[in-house]
């Protein structure tokens, strides 16, 4: 196993990695909407940052989007549902497998938050 922290990426709230790769995967830790400490005003702004920060830890792994087999999404309103698939679209054509969850709450009063894991072919 290997444990993986991206500078390109915001520090983890929390005492985890930001993933972790484990044979021909790597498992992405929740991504909230974090940028430079902050979180974006717009909802569309917050979905891009969670896709732009799960990018940003698959490149440390040599991987990209187009290796995500599954994402896990978490939303606090699921009247946002039509919002987010228009936007996570532009980031998945390959259509990986999925599930949209909505929670009460979530780390720093966010949104929204992304898990993937995605398979690096060896």
């Amino acid at each position: 196993m290997e444990f993986i922290n991206s500078e390109k990426a915001p520090e983890p709230v929390g005492p985890y990695s930001h993933a972790v790769k484990a044979g021909d995967f790597v498992f992405v830790s929740g991504q909230i909407p974090l940028r430079n400490g902050t979180v974006p005003e717009s909802f569309e702004e917050r979905v891009r940052a969670v896709m732009e920060n799960v990018r940003a830890i698959l490149n440390s792994c040599n991987l990209d989007l187009k290796n995500v087999v599954k994402a896990t999404i978490y939303l606090t309103d699921l009247s946002k549902f039509d919002e987010f698939n228009r936007i996570y679209a532009e980031y998945f054509s390959h259509k990986p497998s999925r599930a949209v969850v909505e929670v009460k709450n979530l780390p720093k009063n966010v949104d929204i938050e992304m898990e993937v894991i995605a398979y690096a072919k060896s």
